[in-house]
């Protein structure tokens, strides 16, 4: 299964996931054999499809400036953002005026792009302000508690990046090592110990400022020398947001559904369904789970084919 239907191209480099073919060459002596071969199968064909769709969160964010499309995109993301700082609404009039007459029959692309950028970068997304008013604010894709505290000098919000990493860790078996996130993010142009512009240090605001926040836990890897690190959901990542919620973005970066992603979308509707069964066991009289749902795995290994 193909991870994208719609792949976006970096200026000057292509971020491609390598596909892998996963078969049994030859004869399978015993059903026991046949069956494990087979799930050793599946179980690569998911990692390969979870590494696969990570690798084009970053080519759905850089775009290409060679593209008209995107540099429309570009000039209604900064219009949005202005109107979100000074927290006035606008329209679909105004914002058919940034792109000019001339685009308005690629406006629903155009908004898409913008839609998808806004989400994985600064965790934001469209809201309606009436139903038929056309006029629309941007708001928070979380709705997380801290707003305040995890905004920029700039006034914009650094959320983004949360999700993206809840994203990948999702995607990732629910686990990552340190290593690969700082892959990861380094094709987004964001490293270790170089100041960006909106998170700030980025080492300090990951390990740091959201681990403090319990919207990450990183921890040792047990009998790792030398010391390795590695990324789960924290506590409050759990109770603010959800696997499904992660998993919207990552199918609207994709510009596809949710289901499309067999797999996650399988483990985010189990993790809504224990939701609710959560809060009924939370009634009075009921014992409850203090995990939050919260699952532990082994992380899967770093191969650096994939990003």
């Amino acid at each position: 299964m193909p991870c994208s239907v719609y792949d976006v191209g970096a200026e000057g480099s292509d971020v491609d996931a390598e596909g892998s073919d996963v078969g049994a060459e030859g004869s399978v002596a015993g059903a026991d054999e046949t069956s494990a071969v087979g799930a050793e199968g599946l179980a690569v064909a998911d990692a390969d499809e979870r590494s696969a769709c990570a690798s084009k969160i970053a080519a759905a964010i850089l775009g290409t400036r060679r593209d008209p499309l995107t540099k429309k995109a570009n000039a209604l993301m900064e219009f949005v953002l202005e109107k979100f700082k000074v927290k006035k609404p606008f329209t679909q009039a105004d914002m058919l005026r940034v792109i000019s007459r001339k685009y308005k029959v690629h406006f629903t692309e155009i908004f898409r792009r913008v839609s998808v950028r806004l989400e994985v970068v600064f965790g934001l997304e469209f809201k309606e302000v009436g139903p038929s008013s056309q006029s629309y604010m941007l708001v928070g894709k979380l709705g997380l508690s801290t707003e305040g505290s995890l905004s920029s000098s700039s006034g914009l919000p650094k959320t983004g990046l949360l999700m993206t990493l809840l994203g990948v860790i999702f995607m990732k078996g629910s686990c990552v090592s340190e290593e690969y996130v700082w892959e990861f993010l380094k094709t987004l142009g964001i490293y270790p110990g170089k100041s960006h512009v909106i998170f700030g240090e980025p080492r300090e605001f990951i390990t740091k400022d959201l681990v403090a926040e319990n919207y990450l836990e990183y921890s040792q890897v047990p009998g790792s020398d030398p010391p390795s690190y590695e990324f789960r959901w924290g506590p409050r990542a759990y109770v603010e947001t959800t696997k499904m919620k992660v998993l919207e973005v990552v199918a609207k970066i994709h510009n596809t559904s949710p289901s499309f992603f067999t797999s996650m979308y399988e483990e985010a509707m189990l993790d809504e369904a224990n939701r609710v069964a959560r809060r009924v066991t939370a009634l009075p009289g009921n014992a409850v789970d203090g995990r939050d749902g919260r699952a532990h795995y082994r992380c899967l290994p770093h191969r650096s084919s994939h990003i």
